[in-house]
């Protein structure tokens, strides 16, 4: 009996060690985001003269949350190794419509935030489209059609302007109980859109795509409809972070500058927040948190009095730096398949 109990505990030993090692390596990139903001965020709050009040928090959580949504849009393609360089054109793309539609009374505001999530599923649809149908990169497909967004933006708004439903406006961008609407706005993203996602067909073929299209195909996934949907899903959530800035500014524009600093920083907080720019692997909460931790580096070079000229200096190494450490662990790998534990 010793002899037979010897193999029989040494075999469910290798059944659980593997799955014990899978779970944190999945959960890292989430919770080094986490502690990094905290830290930050903590100085931030240290280094203010009034210290993390209330309207304090609730600014911090509106500035983060524009970027989170965004740095969400991106994680859907970065998950099926693909990058979208549009989200941020689609972002004030949106901001633009939003600006345009989204007024007046109940009836026609929620017309009109229907009409710019439609623009914005639209134009991940076609991204999506050419990629997958027209089987051009994503990185080329998605640069040139973000000068065409940016450009049907300015021609919507050749001057900013416009405006927004004061009430609809007042209730995103304020807090209740100290808990910021923007931070409710992103749960409630996580829980309707991300996870119904995350648990579908075609989520779970998106991460299968990302970790190798070659065995997803011969599995049998269904890769054009996950990449069309991950796509279309992208331009969603940029839609969103589109009204939510214009409930913010209370206004549109068509600024080139805009789209390239959240286009950008969105890869970094995607990358901050554990997703892997080799596809495969991604969660929307570390996303969030790397969000938030490229938004508070922006405020610490504030109170710390750094030169503003020097800022994008600073944000640009943060960025090179996050997508520098998630290659090098590639690098280090002698089994490809050590990516996805």
């Amino acid at each position: 009996m010793s002899e037979i109990s010897g193999p029989v505990d040494l075999v469910s030993q290798k059944k659980r060690i593997p799955l014990i090692g899978r779970l944190s390596s999945a959960q890292r990139g989430i919770l080094i985001a986490m502690l990094i903001f905290a830290v930050m965020f903590l100085v931030y709050g240290w280094k203010q003269a009034t210290g993390l009040t209330p309207n304090m928090i609730n600014t911090a959580a509106n500035k983060g949350a524009l970027l989170a949504l965004v740095a969400m849009a991106q994680t859907l393609p970065v998950i099926t190794r693909g990058l979208d360089l549009s989200v941020g054109a689609t972002f004030v793309l949106s901001n633009c419509l939003a600006s345009t539609l989204v007024v007046g009374g109940p009836v026609t505001t929620s017309a009109g935030i229907i009409a710019v999530l439609i623009v914005g599923a639209i134009c991940g649809s076609i991204n999506g489209i050419i990629i997958v149908y027209g089987r051009l990169q994503p990185l080329i497909a998605t640069l040139a059609m973000s000068a065409v967004y940016f450009g049907i933006a300015l021609a919507i708004r050749p001057q900013p302007g416009g405006s927004v439903n004061f009430e609809f406006a007042d209730f995103m961008t304020r807090s209740t109980y100290a808990v910021p609407h923007s931070v409710l706005l992103l749960l409630a993203v996580v829980v309707f859109i991300w996870i119904p996602y995350r648990r579908s067909v075609l989520g779970r073929a998106s991460f299968a795509i990302g970790s190798s299209e070659q065995a997803a195909y011969m599995s049998g996934i269904p890769i054009n409809r996950a990449k069309l949907l991950a796509y279309t899903l992208s331009g969603v959530l940029a839609a969103i972070g589109g009204i939510l800035l214009t409930a913010l500014t209370y206004s549109g524009a068509a600024k080139m500058s805009i789209a390239n600093e959240y286009t950008l920083n969105s890869i970094g907080a995607v990358v901050i927040g554990g997703t892997s720019l080799f596809g495969g692997a991604g969660s929307a909460i570390g996303s969030i948190f790397g969000a938030f931790v490229m938004r508070t580096v922006g405020d610490l070079l504030i109170v710390f009095d750094i030169n503003p000229v020097l800022q994008p200096l600073f944000v640009g190494t943060v960025l090179l730096v996050a997508v520098s450490l998630g290659s090098l662990r590639v690098l280090r790998i002698k089994n490809r398949l050590d990516i996805y534990r």
